[in-house]
């Protein structure tokens, strides 16, 4: 144990409190690990937003002390934001094979692909990077190559579960490191940073395999074409439906581009099994007879630009989805998404398609361990301070009672915000200090440039629209010499409110007149004194409050 004045810090950038952007630092002296970069998706309030990311400040305030990035499975939520990062902080990146697959496609994107340096690890190796020693173990989750990390720190270990599951017969064989973590446990584990997503949920989450048989049961039964949508990240579920097609004599089709290049690349990988000739190209569907067909697909969410969704509004340039075709939705609703879906599900059934969906079957397993498998863990690791991360308040709450359950000490469990350090010196851990952190929102091509304000003014207009006054005064004289004019869009329909629109530019006149006579020129006070005398007129005439945008020009 440490007996300096240096300490270890643990900082969640992101992934307590909410779902997804995971990334957490671990701070030593003059070293820094980080473990993931991920990405959330927009909330509904986040108007025109495409993706959300951690705030980094404080890493690229620190990033001559980081050491390296450790990156625990490639779904967005732990790899999205990674581009973002390297663009500001050049580390060496490491992660297991299909991981390091999966983000090389993000780098080539994003022209970083040259410049960075991937280092591919296995639960065989033991990294140094500074005072750290990192050692990845693997899990079971719902994309293969999955790990956790156990860091050795000089203050002790401390287990970074990442996503996780135990799943005792996965569909690749590759069972969950027991034995290891074992064996952590009874040398003695500093921390424990376990996943909350499923923490509400009690029992077990069923084995993959399951989804498996009701697969196979619905190829033996379906008379025509069967198309398959899930996230393009399951490739343990994408092998078991090209294993079912290969059965039962059926060529699988793939849309969707973050399908098709995932299945490239876990092919290329040997992360995908598949034989010769049963992949065929979309434009082949309509020219082989109906039940020999599978289409795979993205859209299990309902994303309006999917191909399932294109499908099912039959504006899908290659396949379009015909009565008595028998859709399968493998997946279940990330929160927020339920409306998207069930309204393409109604969309399929107006069709005429078969629908199976989770709710009325077994397509889908969750990735993440219930309430048995999180106390399992920890269990194994038996650890001495307990921080749940990769959950909502809730979910975290949750998790610190199944631990204080299994004999962790209520006040050795710390539930923790984005920005939180966890300090632990001499084995002691206390709350220290916070550090800037937060979102950053990306907009195209835009990073961080759209903030509160600018979506407050979304918001604004995508209610109650916009108004904009333009007029001409005299520089000399201070009269107006043209205007007021009044452009109205997404407030009201200017051929049937002529009335209210004349009446408001009357106040606008009465009110440029009545300040010129008080001799107030300048520009800011004239357009504040136009905007409150018009957004008071049109609230009491329409209960409505558009943006007033004054546009004075002096001549």
């Amino acid at each position: 144990m440490s007996k300096n004045n240096n300490k270890l810090s643990i900082i969640p950038l992101g992934g307590v409190g909410e779902i997804g952007k995971n990334m957490t630092a671990y701070v030593y002296g003059n070293d820094i690990i980080v473990v993931d970069a991920g990405l959330k998706f927009p909330e509904e309030e986040m108007l025109g937003i495409d993706i959300v990311i951690p705030d980094i400040t404080y890493l690229i305030e620190n990033k001559n002390k980081i050491r390296g990035i450790f990156i625990t499975h490639g779904h967005e939520d732990h790899i999205g934001g990674l581009p973002y990062f390297l663009k500001h902080i050049n580390v060496p990146v490491y992660g297991t094979r299909l991981t390091l697959g999966l983000i090389e496609g993000k780098l080539r994107e994003h022209n970083l692909l040259e410049v960075t340096k991937l280092i591919t690890v296995t639960n065989k190796n033991n990294i140094k990077a500074g005072v750290f020693t990192v050692t990845p173990f693997y899990n079971n989750h719902s994309i293969p190559d999955t790990v956790g990390f156990a860091i050795d720190t000089p203050e002790g270990v401390v287990i970074h579960t990442g996503d996780f599951k135990f799943d005792f017969t996965p569909v690749d064989n590759r069972k969950a490191d027991f034995h290891m973590l074992a064996e952590w446990g009874q040398k003695g584990v500093l921390a424990l940073l376990s996943d909350s997503t499923n923490s509400e949920r009690p029992g077990y989450t069923m084995s993959e395999r399951v989804v498996g048989v009701t697969i196979d049961d619905t190829f033996r039964q379906a008379e025509r074409r069967i198309i398959l949508a899930t996230f393009a990240s399951n490739l343990h579920r994408i092998q078991q439906v090209f294993t079912a097609a290969e059965r039962f004599g059926r060529k699988v089709a793939v849309v969707g581009r973050s399908m098709v290049n995932n299945i490239n690349i876990a092919m290329e990988l040997g992360y995908l099994q598949v034989q010769k000739g049963t992949l065929i190209d979309p434009d082949e569907v309509n020219k082989l007879p109906a039940d020999k067909i599978v289409v795979l697909s993205t859209g299990s969410q309902g994303e309006a630009m999917s191909a399932l969704t294109r499908m099912a509004r039959a504006t899908h340039r290659k396949v379009e989805i015909l009565p008595g075709d028998t859709v399968i939705i493998a997946s279940s609703p990330i929160p927020g998404n339920e409306k998207f879906i069930s309204r393409t599900i109604d969309q399929l059934f107006r069709i005429g398609a078969n629908v199976i969906y989770q709710q009325v079957s077994g397509v889908h397993v969750s990735g993440h361990g219930s309430q048995e498998e999180l106390k399992l863990m920890l269990n194994l690791v038996q650890p001495k301070y307990f921080i749940p991360v990769h959950g909502e308040y809730r979910m975290l709450k949750k998790h610190v009672e199944l631990a204080v359950g299994t004999g962790v000490e209520e006040e050795n469990c710390f539930i923790v915000d984005i920005g939180d350090q966890i300090e632990f010196q001499n084995g002691r851990a206390r709350m220290g200090s916070k550090v800037p952190a937060g979102t950053v929102l990306i907009d195209g091509l835009g990073v961080g440039d759209v903030g509160n304000i600018v979506l407050r003014d979304r918001k604004l207009l995508s209610q109650d629209g916009i108004l904009v006054v333009v007029v001409t005064l005299s520089k000399a004289e201070g009269n107006i010499l043209s205007g007021p004019d009044i452009i109205s869009r997404g407030f009201v329909y200017v051929r049937e409110s002529e009335q209210l629109l004349d009446e408001a530019n009357r106040i606008v006149t009465a009110t440029l007149q009545r300040m010129v006579a008080e001799n107030v020129n300048e520009w800011s006070s004239l357009k504040t004194g136009v905007r409150d005398a018009l957004s008071r007129f049109l609230y009491e005439q329409t209960r409505r409050r558009p943006m007033i945008l004054p546009i004075i020009m002096e001549v």
